[in-house]
């Protein structure tokens, strides 16, 4: 018969000698059950000095081609974009990175982003200009998927991994797209947007916004005649939105990626035509710095570069 301590032993914890628990044996039955899931907000952010871009749109409305190729003009036309050092990519980061390039140069489109999640791209940006007054800058791009941002419609809420860097206390500038096809269905959502810039604390004057309108190619021309056509679209398009980036002296422009024709596989891309993204690169880098990319320098600086010192 049992004794009466026996039927008070738990059996499947395992004891020592002196009646405790089994530290050891307990530890190695946890771990093959539980795998606990990592919360991003637990994690601090690297290299949290740098300069962050977000892009905010919907799904299709060119988002990553225009990253893609803004990227491709700091590599090919304005200087050198290599690794950050400090911040190693990801893995994902450097196969993003590689179909970017690979893609662009063949003229291949970029794949959609892959849904509820960040991938972030840290890079160093050197300039091919010496002047003193244009150094080189770090910059952290934040690629998401276009499905995320429709998840704010309606009083609904981002996705963990984006909150997280909205939420954090980064330098954070923000180039905001939507298609020459489609603005006028969006007016309201990044409406919704800049309400959750100013709900975060954040002052729309004070931090750098860009409001894109991508796929300018299907208005039938490849740019826009003037200034007063870009602005009576999205006046009209994109009334409410409009005003506020005139209220708080924010800047829009347009883009296209060049000429696209239509094969058995797909849109590609005929003719690359990276003066849109050369636009963008630069008032990237002018609102970060205060100088543009093609700085003339000082008047000792164009003397030594003419002498070639």
């Amino acid at each position: 018969m049992s004794s009466e301590n026996d039927k008070l032993k738990p059996l499947e914890l395992g004891f020592d000698d002196d009646n405790n628990i089994n530290n050891e044996h307990y530890t190695n039955e946890i771990s093959e059950e539980f795998v606990p899931i990592s919360d991003p907000s637990t994690t601090e952010i690297k290299n949290k000095e740098s300069n962050f871009v977000f892009f905010f749109g919907v799904g299709e409305s060119g988002k990553s081609v225009i990253l893609s190729s803004m990227l491709y003009y700091f590599k090919t036309k304005a200087g050198d974009l290599k690794p950050s050092l400090r911040v190693p990519n990801s893995k994902e980061a450097d196969v993003l990175l590689y179909d970017f390039f690979e893609n662009i140069s063949k003229g291949n489109l970029p794949n959609r982003t892959t849904r509820d999640q960040v991938t972030r791209i840290d890079l160093v940006f050197e300039p091919n200009n010496k002047s003193k007054k244009v150094p080189p800058i770090n910059l952290t791009f934040l690629e998401t998927s276009g499905e995320n941002h429709n998840e704010i419609r309606r009083g609904g809420a981002y996705h963990n991994s984006i909150e997280y860097y909205l939420n954090a206390d980064i330098p954070l500038n923000f180039i905001i797209v939507t298609s020459y096809d489609k603005a006028h269905l969006e007016d309201a959502l990044i409406d919704t947007f800049l309400n959750e810039l100013i709900n975060k604390g954040k002052k729309l004057e004070m931090i750098n916004i860009i409001l894109v309108v991508s796929k300018w190619d299907k208005s039938g021309r490849s740019k826009v005649a003037d200034e007063e056509e870009l602005e009576n679209f999205i006046t009209q398009r994109l009334p409410m939105t409009n005003n506020r980036i005139d209220t708080h002296r924010l800047s829009k422009t347009y883009f296209t990626i060049g000429k696209i024709e239509q094969t058995s596989n797909g849109e590609k891309i005929k003719v690359l035509d990276l003066t849109p993204a050369g636009i963008l690169s630069n008032w990237l880098y002018e609102s970060i710095t205060g100088y543009p990319i093609d700085y003339e320098g000082t008047f000792w600086e164009r003397i030594k570069f003419s002498f070639k010192i």
